[in-house]
């Protein structure tokens, strides 16, 4: 059953995983991962492409879609995405991130 409006809060925390299932196996906060943004992806995102991150966390929206927040190792001030804040934390989907060196997604 939906939740009332009345009960619906958006500033409620958001569910935060430790792990999520993507085509390379298992995910995992701390791990490292490049990002590969795909078609229609903005400005910002694309001007990241191929940059070397860590997982800081993986949350999932209301709609229960996965966002894997990454903080990305070459900024100078990733120490400030590590305290969650703003500009130094981007969020991508699971397909639009990738091994370090790559490689071919688990078969299991």
């Amino acid at each position: 059953e939906p939740l009332a409006v009345e009960e619906w809060d958006p500033f409620a925390a958001q569910p935060v995983r430790e792990s999520a299932r993507w085509r390379w196996g298992t995910l995992r906060v701390g791990d490292s991962v490049r990002l590969c943004p795909h078609e229609g992806s903005d400005v910002i995102d694309i001007a990241l492409r191929g940059m070397l991150a860590t997982v800081e966390s993986i949350e999932m929206d209301f709609e229960d879609r996965i966002h894997v927040a990454v903080v990305v190792d070459d900024d100078p001030g990733k120490d400030f995405g590590l305290m969650r804040q703003p500009g130094h934390r981007f969020f991508f989907s699971l397909d639009d991130i990738e091994p370090p060196a790559g490689g071919e997604p688990d078969s299991g």
